[in-house]
């Protein structure tokens, strides 16, 4: 299972060793696409401090919004389970969708038609250029896994995320799970 060529749909977990990394530390990221361009990618495990409700005016449902990673950070992007109600959506993998018709999005949410178990939000996106995620795992620094959970991953517990990966990837990677975040701190 560890060793495997990333692909759409595929996760990519942070290994330990990128406990200095501010952005990537403990995460745990959804490939959106990779191909010979680069990749795009969306942090699942890292809440931020406010909702979707705070971000757009229109919206009146309190959804939690993600950091989605380092990149355009200003911009707000989403993943759901709902082509059928979302139209220009984008297939990720295995019932996942990427972005679509906003301003359908705003209306279906404020009528309840979508709820948090349908859509996630995120603030930014992860990027690598042609061949760097290549190289980033060359040197280690992501575990590469399928998605098991799929269309369900929207709803996945967020903050204990990479720990429980740790734990069922074993070995050594269990004793990292009960690590303090900061090492230096302990």
């Amino acid at each position: 299972m560890v060793g495997l060529k990333p692909n759409k749909g595929n996760l990519l977990i942070a290994e330990p060793a990128l406990t200095g990394d501010v952005s990537f530390n403990r995460s745990v990221v959804l490939l959106a696409e990779h191909n010979d361009q680069g990749s795009v990618g969306f942090i699942l495990n890292k809440p931020l401090d406010y909702d979707i409700s705070d971000l757009i005016a229109e919206i009146h449902v309190p959804f939690q919004v993600f950091n989605g990673g380092p990149v355009e950070q200003d911009n707000l992007y989403f993943i759901h389970k709902v082509p059928h109600l979302i139209e220009n959506s984008v297939e990720i993998s295995d019932g996942i969708y990427w972005g679509g018709n906003f301003d359908t999005t705003v209306e279906l949410i404020n009528n309840k038609t979508i709820t948090s178990k349908d859509i996630r939000f995120f603030l930014g996106y992860s990027g690598w250029a042609s061949l760097q995620l290549d190289q980033e795992l060359l040197s280690k620094s992501w575990i590469v896994l399928p998605n098991q959970y799929e269309a369900s991953i929207i709803e996945k517990s967020t903050n204990a995320f990479w720990r429980e990966k740790m734990m069922e990837l074993g070995g050594d990677y269990v004793l990292w799970s009960n690590a303090p975040e900061n090492p230096s701190l302990n």
